[in-house]
């Protein structure tokens, strides 16, 4: 008896190890799929206060919530399911849906250009004033769950690739943790931003003088910010989408994109000082080019298909 309590021991003591083991692989996946995936997150954290900019005070969590829900909806029951399936069955699909996804971040920010250079920007904005504001709020939302799926989308296809050779199981542990962390990091991170002008006019009201400064200028910079996030969420949806689609033509053997993109990148690298962000803002800037290109190609294409069936319908009558 004291021998098979000994064994039994001896046995629960192996699979503890064991599985102390797999969560230290699961948790050095979940931090290096993270790390690698980082650049989408801050792209995602850039595109998200657009999305309430103008909006009244009182209403900025709550859309943050619902976002933040919505984000977590898009990982866990359509992302997740569908990045394991692909893995296992399909591995060569995932690029092509990027690339889609790409297309539709690119047309998405190219038609907010549009908007503005056009002048239909400020007829929107009549227009939403004009709106019910719960519509107005459940359009807001909406888009920028679409948006945030195809960001999520890279995300999890950037830390399905770093855990590829694991098991089944350990791909969904990692997927779920990464997706848990950055939901909370990048909704945390914009809440935080948008409530910013609120801190300032409590700092404001504090009996100490310098408290007192920083508050004034957070209340008097906020607004400034916000619409430089704005202007930097529309730029981040054509970067990222043009840079989804250098990325893929380089994987379909259309690298030509991608070596410019090195070149631009290698350029801004050889600055001194500054040549870690250098690099980064000129990968950037052509990605952006790209982007455009592509965006602005779909949305003039959208522009004419809608102006013949304007037309069909008009000689119809």
């Amino acid at each position: 008896m004291p021998s098979g309590l000994v064994a039994l021991l001896d046995d629960v003591a192996a699979i503890t190890k064991l599985a102390a083991a797999s969560l230290d692989d699961v948790a050095a996946a979940t931090g290096k799929a993270g790390s690698k995936a980082m650049g989408v997150i801050l792209d995602d954290a850039a595109v998200t206060p657009r999305y309430v900019t103008g909006v009244t005070p009182d209403r900025e969590l709550p859309i943050i919530g619902r976002i933040a829900l919505g984000s977590v909806r898009n990982k866990l029951l359509i992302l997740l399911p569908a990045a394991l399936l692909m893995s296992a069955f399909a591995p060569w699909l995932v690029t092509p849906l990027l690339m889609l996804g790409g297309c539709y971040l690119c047309f998405e920010g190219a038609e907010k250009v549009f908007e503005v250079i056009s002048g239909h920007h400020a007829e929107e904005a009549v227009a939403a004033e004009a709106a019910d504001a719960a519509t107005v709020e459940k359009e807001t939302v909406s888009g920028a769950v679409r948006t945030d799926l195809i960001l999520s989308a890279e995300i999890m296809a950037i830390a399905l690739a770093d855990v590829a050779a694991a098991s089944i199981v350990t791909q969904a542990i990692v997927l779920v943790l990464v997706s848990l962390a950055i939901t909370a990091g990048v909704y945390g991170a914009v809440g935080l931003i948008v409530k910013m002008d609120d801190i300032g006019l409590h700092l404001a009201r504090r009996d100490a003088a310098p408290v007192r400064a920083i508050g004034r200028a957070l209340v008097t910079g906020m607004p400034i910010v916000m619409r430089a996030l704005a202007i930097i969420g529309t730029a981040a949806m054509i970067w990222v989408g043009g840079g989804i689609l250098v990325h893929g033509l380089e994987a379909f053997g259309v690298s030509g994109p991608a070596h410019v993109a090195h070149a631009f990148s290698a350029a801004g690298a050889g600055l001194p000082v500054i040549g870690g962000a250098a690099s980064w803002v000129a990968g950037a800037a052509f990605s952006g080019i790209v982007g455009l290109v592509a965006g602005g190609v779909i949305v003039a294409g959208m522009h004419l298909i809608a102006a013949l069936r304007g037309r069909s319908n008009h000689a119809g009558h």
